[in-house]
């Protein structure tokens, strides 16, 4: 375990007489989901969240998040790439995560990934402000389409779309309404490594769908 990971690991252990009943939003439990960009693979090793009652939810999520490109049963190099990874889709979706049961709303997430693509490992601390949390208490009436009725509903997911460079990109967003952005960070690499710089500095090869993509588009920074 790494220094900061056993930091988060005692600081939430200290925290512990803190009880669920301190929460502040109005439902049981909030998501956490991360997306990339086409063909932009991203290994996520950590996303810890520190919530407004005082505890720390280490490793609150892990492991590839959400992309239209490659298909996870992509077999080999498509003669024509359909997917386009320049800039972020107008209406993001929930990403692949899972609910933070237990937790408040945040008030920061600490997400340390690796670029694949790239590669390069990245960190960054992504500031919650209160105006977003009261975002995501807001209620609001939404038509879905899904149940074609109108439901009364919550921003109550939060998506962090991870891009190469270093840029995360912040989303809140519910089932039925519109996504609002809120904030984008610049991380910083992290001189580890990947792994916590347990792999020697090897990283895992992207597929090869993407890694053909690259070879003959280039990555697209600045568009993020």
């Amino acid at each position: 375990m790494n220094k900061f990971a056993l930091i988060l690991t005692l600081t939430m252990l200290m925290s512990g007489c803190s009880t669920a009943n301190s929460r502040s939003m109005p439902y049981n439990a909030w998501r956490l989901g991360f997306s990339a960009p086409d063909y932009m693979e991203v290994w996520i090793e950590t996303a810890d969240v520190f919530d407004g009652s005082g505890l720390v939810y280490v490793r609150a999520g892990s492991g590839t998040p959400s992309m239209m490109f490659p298909r996870p049963l992509s077999k080999g190099v498509p003669e024509v790439f359909k997917g386009d990874p320049k800039g972020w889709p107008e209406k993001p979706g929930w990403g692949a995560g899972k609910y933070v049961k237990g937790a408040d709303l945040p008030t920061k997430i600490y997400v340390r990934w690796q670029s694949l693509v790239e590669p390069q490992t990245y960190h960054t601390r992504i500031d919650i402000p209160e105006s977003t949390r009261e975002i995501m208490r807001k209620q609001e009436n939404a038509f879905c389409y899904l149940t074609g009725k109108e439901e009364i509903q919550y921003r109550k997911a939060i998506v962090i779309g991870l891009a190469p460079g270093g840029i995360a990109k912040v989303w809140v967003t519910g089932p039925c309404l519109t996504p609002i952005e809120v904030t984008r960070v610049q991380a910083k690499v992290d001189p580890v490594g990947p792994n916590d710089g347990e792999s020697n500095g090897e990283y895992d090869p992207p597929s090869a769908e993407s890694q053909a993509y690259i070879e003959k588009f280039g990555i697209p920074y600045g568009s993020w």
